[in-house]
């Protein structure tokens, strides 16, 4: 007992001084935040890349939405054992080394000359390395630093992901156009790497690292002793949750959303566009104005997921986001006009938007694995997206236009809004004895 008490005295008086400036979680989520950004600067590369790789290469649009598939599927499927090796190693070490495996692969598919090449290099080591720092860091953090506010940071910390397209589809959508692009791939190697130092100096494990209580804790929190067996604690984790029905309903609806975000309008939507007439930068710039709501949309739903029952929330933004999706093939055309910037204001918003409220009940229904949990709803996320990224190119190279790909995604979200309302609210005390 003396051990577990001494310790909030001993820090009392640093915690009393900090109390008046900002906590140390706000500074530890805004490296969080900075570090998501450099893991997105990649991830706003595939979409600018089809139509040059094409034409460089010969190759055709299924292969490199092939290459796009397996990253997208290894982001998600990373993702559930990287948590764990954060719970091993710190999350320090964990995506130091991630921001290392990103900026090698991009860097060497400057050189590559084979489609297979174009699979290891974009598809394996960079998918390996965002997977490592995808959304289930960002809960990670927040579950270690953060009691209250947690909805809100989860919130800021997703719109990470679209800040980071917001600074860099721009800029690389220019350089692919004006400097080929070798040029863009080498930025995004620079920008992984340079984000590195950051991590190491400032980012920190845990709270007690630096001797202060969770924000909006009471009391202080000792920090764990490292959890072996990683690997054996992801899947152990993945066989207890997957015993609920609550698991496979947030699986499914999140590899839903990974279909019709990352897979649909992030893959295809600038080659779409370009199908249509419209210059590559015009539809990248689009991307990134989505990118810009999309900020807007997760922080708010962050803010909702804090009031609001979640499951309804998902409802709600599943079919709003369908019903977009069937407009979008009526308001392509070789410019842009307010129709379409309207589908980009209202897509933006509910871009990632369903976040907050996936990891606030994976959070409520799994308790201390909630992040690992997480892990496994993302790895969803993303072969949803995968499957999309890859099915999308075939029915491009098939049918000549993507207007299967946007009707059948629209489908697609009306039924993840009828999941999302089966989805039954259960304590994790439930959970805790069903295992």
């Amino acid at each position: 007992m003396t051990q577990t008490t001494e310790p909030a005295a001993v820090d009392a008086a640093p915690e009393a001084r900090r109390s008046a400036r900002v906590h140390r979680a706000w500074f530890v989520a805004a490296v969080t935040f900075v570090t998501i950004i450099g893991a997105a600067a990649f991830r706003s590369l595939p979409g600018l890349l089809i139509d040059p790789l094409h034409e460089d290469f010969g190759w055709s649009r299924g292969t490199i939405g092939a290459a796009v598939s397996i990253n997208l599927a290894l982001y998600g499927l990373t993702a559930p054992f990287a948590a764990a090796l954060m719970d091993r190693f710190g999350i320090r070490k964990v995506v130091a080394v991630a921001l290392t495996v990103i900026a090698l692969g991009s860097g060497l598919t400057v050189w590559m000359t084979a489609a297979w090449q174009l699979l290891l290099c974009w598809g394996l080591l960079v998918g390996l390395g965002t997977g490592s720092m995808a959304l289930a860091f960002a809960a990670t953090v927040t579950n270690r630093w953060f009691t209250e506010r947690r909805g809100l940071v989860t919130g800021i910390l997703t719109a990470a992901s679209a800040s980071g397209q917001l600074i860099f589809l721009p800029v690389l959508s220019w350089i692919v156009e004006e400097h080929d692009w070798r040029p863009a791939a080498v930025t995004v190697a620079l920008a992984a790497l340079a984000v590195v130092p950051f991590v190491w100096l400032l980012l920190r494990d845990h709270p007690a690292d630096v001797g202060v209580k969770p924000y909006g804790s009471k009391e202080f929190v000792e920090k764990p002793p490292p959890a072996r067996g990683a690997a054996r604690r992801a899947v152990t984790v993945l066989s207890t949750a997957s015993r609920t029905g609550t698991f496979w309903l947030l699986a499914g609806t999140f590899a839903i959303c990974g279909a019709s975000t990352n897979g649909l309008i992030q893959t295809h939507f600038v080659p779409a566009a370009h199908d249509h007439g419209m210059p590559i930068q015009a539809a990248a710039s689009l991307l990134a104005v989505i990118g810009v709501f999309d900020v807007v949309g997760t922080i708010a739903s962050g803010w909702f997921t804090d009031r609001f029952e979640p499951r309804r929330l998902l409802a709600v933004y599943y079919a709003l986001r369908g019903i977009s999706l069937l407009f979008l093939p009526m308001l392509l055309a070789p410019s842009v006009h307010p129709p379409m910037l309207f589908f980009i204001v209202f897509y933006g918003l509910d871009w990632v938007a369903t976040v907050p409220p996936t990891v606030a009940l994976c959070r409520e229904q799994f308790g201390d694995d909630s992040a690992i949990v997480f892990g496994w709803v993302l790895a969803s996320h993303q072969v949803g997206a995968a499957l999309v990224a890859f099915l999308g190119g075939v029915a491009r190279d098939t049918f000549g236009s993507y207007d299967m790909v946007w009707y059948a995604s629209g489908a697609l979200c009306a039924a993840a809004a009828l999941m999302a309302l089966v989805i039954r609210r259960r304590p994790v005390a439930a959970v805790a004895a069903a295992a």
